[in-house]
Formats: C-alpha cells, structure tokens, sequence
C-alpha cells in the first residue's frame, strides 16, 4: 500500500506539473492558433501532419518552454481544423497525459453524436455488438430509431447510475455521459470507450484499452470526413477550465446572427427556400447524402440509390459518398466524368439513362464551376438531360433525379431561382463556409434548395441536428459579420484573378490555364481560382510528366519563400487577403485514385494582395525556365 501511495502522489505531481505548463501556455497563446482555420501554413508536412505538431510541442513541455516565440514557430497541426488544429492537439494532450495514456487515445469533436457514429460505423463492418450505457441522456436530436434504420448502426442500451452497474457485455462497451467537467473522465477495465459532452462545446472521446486502439484511426477519419474537431474557441474554453486558468464565458447573440445569415443566404441566392448551416462544408453535404437517403427509403422503398459523384473531385465529397455507401447495401456510388476533357453533359445524360434502366434513385453531386480545371458545362444543355423523361426497362416513369450543386467556386450565381436555369430541376446548392462566406475565419457552411426541391429541406435540416453539426454560435456571428461583403469581394477577387491570368498567359504562353471565359464572366460566373498547367519537355511521357510535376513544385515554393506574408501553401480559397497555391493531386484529391488526381497547380487569388508583387515574382520564375 506504501508503494501505491507514493506512486499516488508521484501522480500529482505529474498532473501539476502538466496543468502549470498549460496555464503557462494559455497565457502565451499564439494568436493564430484562435483566430485561423489553419495555423503556420509555411511550415507543412503532410505525412507527418497528425505527428509533427505534438512532437515538437512535447518537446518543448519537456523543456519548460511555453514562450509565444516558439509556441509560434511549431508547424501546422492535422488538417484545417475538421480533424485537428493546434488547440484540439493540446487540449487532448492534456487529458491524455493527466490519464497516463497516449494522446491520439483522445479525440475531441464539434458533435456531441458523431462520437458514437464513429464507433457503431467501425463496428457494423467488424460485424460487433455495440452496447451504449447512459449515465442521463442523448442528445435530444439522437434519434436511436433513425440512427438504426437509416445509417444502418446496430447497437443496444442502458441506463446506470454508478460505474458499478457496468454489466459484462459480449462486443463494445461505450459510456456516455453529459457533464460541465467535460475533461475529467472515469473508465473502468469494462468500458472499451468514454465519451464526454457539454452541449455548448462538444464532445471528448477516449480510447481505453490497447485492444481498442486499431479503432483510433477510423474514427479520426470520421471526424475528418463528417464532421470537424472541437473547434478553436470550444477548445481553449475547456482547456481553461481544465487547468482553472479564469475565462470569460463569451455571449453570443445566436438567434439573431442566424435570423442575418439566412437572410443574407436569401438574397445571395434568390430564393426563399428554408437553408441550413452546418459546421463545415463537408458536414453540410453528410447531412444532405443522409437527408436524402432518408427521404428515398420512405418514399421510393425498395429501390437502389445511386449517389452519382466525379471521380476527381474534391477528396472528401469523393470519399463522404463512398463511405456511406459502404455503409448501406442499398446504396452505391457511380463516376461521373466531368473535366479534363470529359463534357459533363454528355456523362450526366449516360448515367441516369443507366439509373432509369436500373429503376434507381439518383443523387448527382457536382461541383460548377469543376474543380480543378474551372470548367461550367453547357447550361442549357445540362438542364435538358437532368429534366428529360426517362423510363425504365418495365415502361414506368424513371425516378427524377436530385441536382445536388457545390457552388464554393461561384456562390454568387443564381442557380436555385424560380426563373433561373435549373428551376425545373430538384437543386440543392451548398457552400463551404471556410470560403468565401466567413473568408477564411471559420469552416462554417450552409444550403439550400430551389422551389423543386423545397420539400427536402426538411430532411437535411433534421439530419444536421441528429449528428449535432449545425454551426456553432461563434460560427454563426462570424458568417452574420462576413456574408453581406461576400459578393463585392467575390467581384474584386476575381478582378485580380483575370488580371493575373491575362499576365501569365502574356509572358508564359505554352502554359495551358484553365479559367472561365470573359463570356461566361459576363453571364456571373467569377471565380477566383485557376489551374495552371506548366509547360514540358522530355523524351517520354513519364519524362514530361515527371518534369512537370517538379516544376510545379519550383513554382510554388518560390512565391511562398518570396512572398512568405501573402502566398501559401494551402487548399484554400476566397481568403480575406493573400494568394494560396497547391497540388490537387497531393492535397484535395488525397483520397481520389492515382489515375482520376490532377497534378496541375491550383492557384485562389483575394481581393487583397500584392499583385505586381506576384507578377514580378512570377516574371523571376519563367526567366528561370
């Protein structure tokens, strides 16, 4: 008993010693770390992305190092806030450290419900029981019966009241439990997982147990691709709580913000339709694909759905839609070819003549303009194939199908309208916030339907509250503060973008741009993003390839190493300053196969910036080419 004594307090001490380095930190705090989507940027490594920031900040623990300096000078953490960012990594450094575990073991989310989704979603393909025990309640938006028939998560539950009415259980046991001390946890041996939620900050996931760690992996991919991780503001309230540094609780004026953003939404859309707002783009669109889902098992019951998605989109729309088709034996994902030299027309009208034959629901996920190569298809066209009747093989009328529109590129264009071009078609618009919405300052993004599809909002809406990823309400004050300025600067963004295009194609002319028309920027279409395919040489196709890719690379690190204050190494867009570069192959299209990724430069342009700066910049690099 001696020895657990001193060990006991040996305990303490470690805990002191932790919670006195944090309260040191929180008073040293970078101010990016609060205030960006993604920190530092210039110092990124994408292979070491989950490691490299707690590795080095560990170091500096060890050292007693909490100066502002070099908290600042620790590299970018994970992946632009949804799977991780620097105060998330901290905070769940902390409870692991306190806990005497690893700290990929803790996984904080925005979502007090995608915790446990996360869990039953690994489990339904390791065919394992899943026992869910109730120290009070689920979210109230938890609806088990949804979750059961619609996500296709099996699993049973419990109320206890005490850590001693744990039963045994033949599978996964997972405790759940809504708390103000969100941070502190209790696990015993017959708890394979603790999830703590606080209504206003998210939830905590902790991984106990050496046999449940091969589930760590899986459920950060779940937070990556449905969801977001506790955000910045969250994160650092229940740091400062934790370690009792004081914290002024900030007021927000919730119902109001929302009442401004969808309003805003209103007007930069057209239409009146009921819009949503989730906590990140992709959040959004889960809530659309599950809505969806949803809508088609009650009112088309026993057909297949086919959610039908380009092949070279975006990564995570790309792998979202694969992932819950995995999930759902009804459901299946097929390529849409839409760029780089395939009409989207023409692939629309093939794939729902092959829906209609199969007797299918189709969901048809697109992004105008195409990403990365800024293509819009024939307007007039695309509303011909998407509208024509269409039977199946037995002679009745085919499914219509539902148009469902990423417009991040061009959110101003009036698509959704009852006089517009895709009135007579079901439309869902949607828009990652991180983008043009908020500028950058949150992941935030919302949709909404035209008059066709108003009918489906519904679903959508009670989706994004069943897996709790409706915005949160500093999200939402930043969208009510950044949305009525969104079309100017979408206007002078683009102002930049064409003038910069127009000097590349001056002064490097074999280089092949990809980027809207000044005809079809007459009609509305002006984004602030091009792709730039560099010119070549070799003697082999592998040869050209191989050169090209490398001079790719040359091109960006130059403008980030000469422009370091205003060029970055980032996916991003419609920033409120600054130029952001990237490889879409390596970056965006992370999970798109080899053969379908874009190792082109992808370059987004602001309203604020140093032109000339990049075009002299720019001018250095092809003399040196």
């Amino acid at each position: 008993m001696a020895y657990l004594a001193v060990d006991f307090k040996v305990m303490i001490m470690q805990d002191n010693t932790v919670l006195n380095y944090i309260k040191n930190v929180l008073n040293n705090l970078p101010n990016d770390w609060l205030k960006l989507t993604t920190h530092r940027l210039d110092i990124y490594n994408e292979q070491l992305a989950k490691t490299e920031f707690l590795d080095q900040f560990d170091h500096l623990f060890k050292n007693n190092n909490y100066q502002a300096p070099a908290l600042n000078e620790l590299p970018t953490a994970f992946d632009y806030i949804r799977l991780g960012h620097p105060l998330s990594c901290v905070l769940e450094w902390t409870i692991a450290n306190l806990n005497q575990i690893k700290s990929d073991q803790v996984i904080s989310f925005s979502s007090e419900s995608i915790p446990i989704l996360a869990i039953l979603r690994k489990n339904l393909f390791a065919n394992k029981n899943t026992l869910i025990l109730l120290k009070n309640e689920f979210p109230e938006s938890f609806d088990i019966e949804t979750v059961k028939k619609v996500y296709g998560y099996e699993f049973e539950t419990q109320k206890i009241d005490c850590n001693s009415e744990i039963p045994d259980f033949d599978g996964t046991t997972i405790l759940f439990e809504s708390k103000q001390d969100i941070c502190q946890f209790e696990y015993p041996s017959k708890v394979d997982f603790v999830i703590n939620t606080r209504k206003d900050l998210g939830s905590i996931l902790l991984v106990n147990g050496k046999e449940n760690e091969e589930y760590i992996s899986e459920i950060q991919h779940v937070r990556r691709r449905e969801t977001i991780a506790m955000t910045p503001a969250n994160t650092l309230l229940a740091l400062q709580k934790l370690s009792g540094v004081p914290s002024d609780v900030p007021q927000f004026n919730y119902a109001e913000d929302q009442k401004t953003v969808l309003n805003v939404i209103k007007d930069i859309t057209g239409v009146g339709t009921k819009a949503v707002v989730g906590s990140s783009g992709l959040s959004i669109q889960y809530a659309i694909v599950m809505g969806l889902i949803d809508h088609a098992n009650e009112n088309h019951t026993d057909r297949p759905i086919k959610i039908v998605v380009p092949p070279n989109c975006y990564g995570g729309t790309n792998d979202q839609a694969r992932r819950v088709a995995a999930c759902l034996d009804n459901v299946e994902v097929m390529d849409l070819p839409v760029d780089g030299g395939n009409d989207m027309v023409n692939s629309v009208n093939i794939v729902l003549d092959k829906i209609a034959e199969e007797n299918a629901v189709p969901y048809i996920i697109a992004e105008i303009p195409t990403n990365p190569r800024v293509e819009v298809p024939d307007l007039v066209k695309l509303k011909e194939v998407l509208s024509k009747e269409r039977k199946t093989t037995s002679g009745e009328s085919a499914i219509a199908p539902v148009f469902i529109l990423d417009q991040t590129f061009c959110p101003n264009v009036h698509f959704l309208g009852d006089n517009e071009i895709l009135s007579s078609v079901q439309t869902i618009a949607y828009v990652s916030g991180s983008k043009f919405p908020s500028g950058g300052r949150c992941t935030a993004g919302y949709c909404t339907a035209n008059t066709k599809a108003a009918k489906l909002m519904d679903k959508i809406e009670y989706h994004i509250q069943l897996c709790d990823n409706e915005a949160t309400a500093l999200q939402m004050e930043i969208l009510a503060e950044q949305m009525p300025s969104m079309n100017q600067r979408i206007q002078d963004a683009y102002v930049n973008t064409r003038e910069f295009v127009s000097f590349i194609e001056k002064e490097l002319p074999n280089a092949k741009i990809n980027f809207v028309s000044e005809e079809l920027a007459e009609q509305g279409f002006t984004p602030s993003v091009f792709s730039l395919d560099l010119p070549t040489k070799g003697n082999t196709e592998e040869e050209r390839e191989i050169y090209k890719r490398a001079l790719n690379l040359k091109l960006i690190n130059l403008m980030i190493s000469e422009i370091p204050n205003e060029s970055k190494y980032c996916v991003s867009y419609g920033q409120l300053k600054g130029c952001y570069w990237t490889i879409p192959a390596t970056s965006t299209q992370g999970t798109t196969k080899e053969g379908d990724k874009d190792y082109i430069a992808r370059v987004a342009l602001s309203a604020n910036m140093d032109l000339d700066l990049h075009k002299k910049v720019f001018l250095d690099f092809v003399k040196e080419i």
